[in-house]
């Protein structure tokens, strides 16, 4: 298990797990729509997962492990988009899963989320907990060994569309306040993108760990009220934090298990980033862009 294929390799959470497995001495084959966030050591395939003719051509290249993520992220978008996240998370899914079957892939890992467990999420969770339920079936019917790993609330110091984190103090630090659309007592366990690419590459390399579930998140949880105070604290700015009384239907509020679809175990990194520290790096980040720009 030398060479290993990365659908999505060069999105927020891929790069991370592109760049672990590199650290970890693999070959990387990474197929994604865009290398504007290329990691270097890897090679690089433009693939549109919803093209027939780029999916093959992806598969004449030679490995025999896949860690599928690209798709649909958005759960805001899904909603607006119902049939293009049902495309690219489960049709694709299943294109990508019939073109390992006839490789011989031994090994395919599919990047999930938390809300393949909730009755919340909208076209997103479903897409995803089908996907799962696919990806079960082709262990089932031709013995595909899979892992699956549902995702939490994954944060870090890289700017992207996809990083929450990352998205709301950038917002805060230049408006000076934050506006949740919610009450903000909605709990969370928060974990680095750092701690989920060390994660994902240890359960894929330990050979206990075979067709089952896992669930990566944090150790601690913070309301989101707890979080923006945390963020105001760190930044030592001045920021007002104005909630809703209005309920956000499309996401959980304490736990994402509405109805479990098949049994996970929860993984947590040890040591793990400090949330307190990963706030600090990306308010560094962000002033150190800011400065950047104005030199």
């Amino acid at each position: 298990m030398n060479k290993i294929l990365v659908t999505g390799g060069f999105g927020f959470i891929g790069s991370y797990i592109t760049e672990e497995l590199l650290r970890n001495k693999y070959e990387v084959i990474v197929a994604d729509i865009s290398d504007e966030h290329a990691v270097v050591g890897a090679k690089y395939i433009k693939c549109n997962i919803l093209s027939n003719n780029d999916l093959n051509e992806v598969f004449n290249e030679d490995f025999d492990t896949i860690i599928h993520l690209a798709g649909f992220s958005s759960l805001r978008e899904s909603v607006k988009n119902p049939s293009l996240t049902i495309s690219l998370n489960t049709l694709s899914t299943t294109s990508i899963l019939e073109l390992a079957i006839k490789k011989g892939v031994k090994k395919f890992i599919y990047g999930s989320s938390a809300y393949a467990n909730s009755n919340k999420g909208s076209f997103y969770g479903i897409s995803k907990l089908a996907s799962e339920k696919i990806v079960e079936e082709f262990n089932r019917k031709f013995n595909l060994n899979y892992l699956i790993l549902r995702y939490g609330s994954v944060y870090s110091e890289k700017e992207s569309q996809n990083n929450y984190m990352y998205n709301l103090i950038a917002n805060a630090l230049d408006k000076g306040s934050i506006y949740h659309h919610s009450d903000g007592l909605e709990l969370r366990e928060y974990i680095h993108a750092q701690d989920v690419a060390r994660l994902t590459v240890q359960v894929m390399e330990n050979k206990e760990y075979s067709n089952e579930s896992f669930i990566l998140t944090g150790i601690e949880q913070y309301t989101r009220l707890q979080l923006f105070q945390m963020i105001k604290e760190i930044s030592g700015k001045d920021i007002m934090i104005n909630t809703s009384k209005q309920e956000d239907k499309t996401q959980y509020k304490l736990s994402p298990y509405s109805f479990q679809p098949s049994s996970a175990r929860k993984l947590i990194a040890n040591p793990q980033i400090d949330l307190g520290q990963g706030l600090l790096d990306i308010i560094r980040k962000i002033n150190s862009d800011e400065i950047k720009a104005d030199l």
